[in-house]
């Protein structure tokens, strides 16, 4: 035991500690006199309940994770189907079970799930290129009915983020390059036809959308492809979050002198949208702080990937960069006008037990590659 806490990456483990530091000073401020004071607290106690959750995982085999994984994948699917038809309503989707004053959300969960099964299956060619049958198809398979059953919740955020997972993987799954070319030219067509098809029957889909209660959906993509068109209170959040942004200048407004926060102009400003509260009160260089802590986070699983004797250990730690690498651009970037508004947190920042939870699980699997790492063939 004592063996494996040596080999903790204790470079990966300060800068998480310092993440800490940075989401409960900032959900302090943002939470501030409100009815969510108080949250800062909370957010300590996941902390500390993740960094124990990511030492023991650095005490588990991941290799026994990844020969299981058929397993893992039949526990996430059938929890996306029973939250569908027991979960909590929260924000507009059907995503979380309650119990109480705790909230699990599945897709969170699933995210790992879906990192480790194409692993594992990428795994099996040792290096050589993947093939279509055997490959590409399984791994679309494995990620379709997880991503459907996310969408239908609805969850965009998160089913975006599967997609990411999925296309980080492959990138560096050596594919032919027929087969990208191919997939660029699908996505593209895809991307095309839909924002033709968005812009021709804008008012049709936003009235199809209102009636089934997701007018939510229709409103922050028109927002994003017709900002002109917009309504006012479509543009509210992305507007606002970018004066406030903007209102910090250099070196900001001052530690909980926050106006646009302060003034409930800005939602979620402790979840989704605490990147606001970071750009109004410590300016550009508390920001560039911030996303240096992510350049030196994802440095070290790079180097982490590249010390590994097991190919799939490389393809896990590959599978959780892409997912952290969208999620702060994602995040950032719907608060600075670049991206489309989405309910994606900024990781270890924002508040919120059970994606903090697996954000640290999933560094704990991290640390459990690095501690058991190596010269061995790893059997089918």
């Amino acid at each position: 035991m004592l063996n494996k806490l040596k080999k903790l990456d204790w470079g990966i483990f300060i800068i998480l500690v310092f993440l800490m530091i940075v989401s409960v000073v900032v959900i302090h401020s943002a939470t501030d006199a409100t009815k969510y004071a108080g949250s800062d607290k909370k957010q300590l106690i996941f902390y500390g309940m993740g960094f124990f959750v990511a030492i023991a995982a650095t005490l588990f085999d991941y290799r026994i994770v990844l020969k299981g994984w058929h397993v893992l994948y039949g526990i996430g699917v059938t929890l996306l189907i029973l939250v569908y038809f027991f979960g909590a309503i929260i924000n507009g989707a059907r995503g979380w079970f309650r119990i109480g004053e705790l909230s699990f959300q599945p897709a969170e969960l699933v995210k790992i799930i879906l990192i480790i099964g194409i692993a594992y299956i990428m795994g099996r060619r040792q290096g050589d290129r993947l093939t279509f049958s055997q490959d590409l198809l399984p791994i679309f398979a494995f990620s379709f009915l997880p991503f459907m059953l996310v969408m239908i919740q609805p969850d965009l955020g998160n089913a975006i983020i599967y997609l990411v997972i999925v296309l980080g993987m492959l990138w560096i799954g050596n594919v032919k390059y027929t087969h990208v070319l191919i997939g660029l030219s699908i996505v593209i067509a895809g991307l095309v036809l839909f924002v033709t098809v968005f812009n021709m029957f804008n008012q049709e889909i936003y009235d199809y959308l209102y009636e089934h209660e997701k007018e939510h959906w229709h409103e922050r993509i028109n927002t994003f492809l017709n900002p002109s068109e917009a309504s006012a209170d479509a543009k509210h959040q992305s507007e606002n979050a970018q004066i406030a942004i903007g209102s910090g200048g250099l070196g900001g407004d001052g530690y909980l002198k926050g106006d646009m926060k302060n003034g409930g102009f800005i939602p979620y400003a402790y979840s989704d949208s605490i990147f606001v509260v970071i750009g109004e009160e410590f300016g550009f260089q508390g920001s560039a702080v911030l996303l240096l802590l992510y350049f030196l986070l994802i440095y070290r699983m790079i180097v982490i990937a590249f010390q590994c004797y097991d190919l799939r250990a490389s393809f896990i730690i590959i599978g959780i960069v892409s997912m952290y690498v969208f999620q702060v651009f994602q995040n950032i970037g719907m608060m600075i006008g670049i991206m489309p508004i989405t309910g994606i947190t900024l990781p270890f920042v924002s508040y919120g037990g059970t994606s903090l939870l697996l954000n640290m699980l999933s560094i704990g699997l991290i640390f459990s590659i690095k501690a058991h790492q190596e010269k061995y063939e790893l059997a089918d």
